[in-house]
């Protein structure tokens, strides 16, 4: 007896098997610097966690309606209210498990089998294949650095298809950490609703933009689905929680979806969310988003000394995505530490010109087990360009970010060789 055919569609999520073969190397002896998976170092904030503690403490360990708390779906409302001016009604507030329970209710809620969903190519992985397992199509749409390597209307309404039936975009994006101006998503919301579509906006790394602030999408009216998640910026990735906004026409669908798929998210979690939201936890939550800025101004500019081409500088999440590069001749010093503002290297050099011949997979495997550096293939996120790219997470902390960059000055002439 074989699995059904879905599976088959459903390629294996890479980074989790590098994350496995890193985990074996340390098992056997070797320190490894992890800039592979989407998870920041940080502990959840103590609040969170002492509300959680006492959410045991009460007993609170039962089901939740399946929509979730009712004082969660209040507190989350109220605070698109607080943060964006956005009056949000808690009635059109779905807590689910993970942003991951809400992409998969909305795509089973929205799509029949062989709709099509426009997707960005490159995008998170698991988009399409949610699609998939409720037998619609998502269709990557080839972006690049002349479109901050997102959807734009135009691109849309050029891919728009007679089974065409929604829109997925990512604000700001993984892999490549950039954001959608205010401007073009109207105008792609424009373009949806022409076409009788529904438009569907991930914002789990809205808060995670650095230097300016950006509406939400929900601005853009209630027929917007927005996905949201307590896991990046709220720093509770295991708590397994997230949420979306979603039209009141909607919810009777999403509601008896998530009764059956989930029963409700973790009734733990959703008590200990309600202190995310909370003004002290937040001083907590920008601090440690302070600390990301800062280390994505460390790692940028000495990527792009070190020869990978970043042409789009991210404003938000915790990611590089870097082409492996055809760089100019430059100097790379093995085993001398990073530079610094200011500073130089000196001493001989090591001239590297031409490409890295290596695809982004074989690149990162190699950067792991001669270097000790976890980095994700391309190829993890489409098929556009794939091989020539590779993301960074800067979701460790500086000096093992330092300690990244050294080793990788040491590795490339190493990895040169063909």
């Amino acid at each position: 007896m074989n699995p059904a055919r879905r599976t088959a569609d459903i390629e294996p999520f890479r980074v989790m098997a590098i994350l496995a073969r890193a985990r074996a190397l340390e098992a056997a002896g070797r320190d490894i610097v992890h800039m592979e998976v989407g998870e920041p170092d940080f502990a959840t904030p103590e609040p969170i966690i002492e509300a959680g503690i006492a959410a045991l403490r009460a007993g609170h360990t039962h089901y939740t309606p399946a929509l979730g708390l009712p004082a969660l779906r209040a507190a989350i409302a109220g605070y698109y209210d607080e943060r964006y001016g956005v009056a949000v009604d808690p009635a059109r507030v779905a807590v689910t498990p993970g942003a991951s329970g809400a992409l998969l209710l909305v795509m089973a809620a929205l799509f029949d089998p062989g709709d099509e969903v426009l997707l960005a190519d490159p995008g998170y992985p698991c988009n399409r294949h949610f699609a998939r397992v409720v037998e619609a199509r998502g269709v990557g749409v080839p972006v690049g650095p002349e479109t901050v390597f997102q959807l734009t209307a135009e691109l849309i309404e050029k891919h728009w298809g007679p089974r065409t039936r929604g829109v997925l975009v990512a604000n700001p994006g993984n892999p490549t950490g950039t954001v959608i101006e205010a401007t073009e998503l109207r105008a792609i919301h424009e373009v949806v609703k022409a076409r009788g579509g529904w438009l569907i906006v991930d914002e789990i790394y809205h808060e995670l933009i650095y230097g300016r602030a950006e509406p939400s999408a929900a601005a853009l009216g209630e027929d917007v689905i927005v996905i949201n998640s307590f896991s990046k910026y709220f720093l509770m990735t295991g708590w397994r929680l997230g949420w979306l906004l979603a039209p009141h026409s909607l919810m009777p669908a999403i509601d008896k979806l998530a009764q059956n798929l989930f029963l409700a998210a973790p009734t733990v979690a959703q008590h200990a969310a309600l202190a995310a939201l909370e003004p002290e936890t937040r001083l907590i939550l920008e601090a440690r988003k302070a600390e990301l800025r800062a280390r994505r101004d460390l790692l940028l500019p000495e990527l792009e000394r070190l020869g990978f081409d970043i042409p789009v500088q991210p404003d938000g999440a915790f990611y590089l995505y870097a082409e492996i590069p055809e760089p100019p001749a430059r100097e790379i010093h093995p085993g001398r530490p990073p530079r610094g503002p200011g500073q130089s290297w000196g001493g001989p050099a090591i001239g590297l010109s031409g490409r890295f011949g290596l695809n982004s997979e074989a690149f990162a495997e190699k950067l792991l087990l001669e270097a000790g550096v976890a980095i994700t293939p391309g190829t993890d996120f489409g098929t556009h360009q794939a091989d020539r790219h590779v993301r960074f997470a800067y979701t460790t902390s500086a000096e093992r970010i330092r300690i990244a960059l050294a080793r990788i000055v040491t590795a490339l002439p190493l990895l040169l060789q063909r």
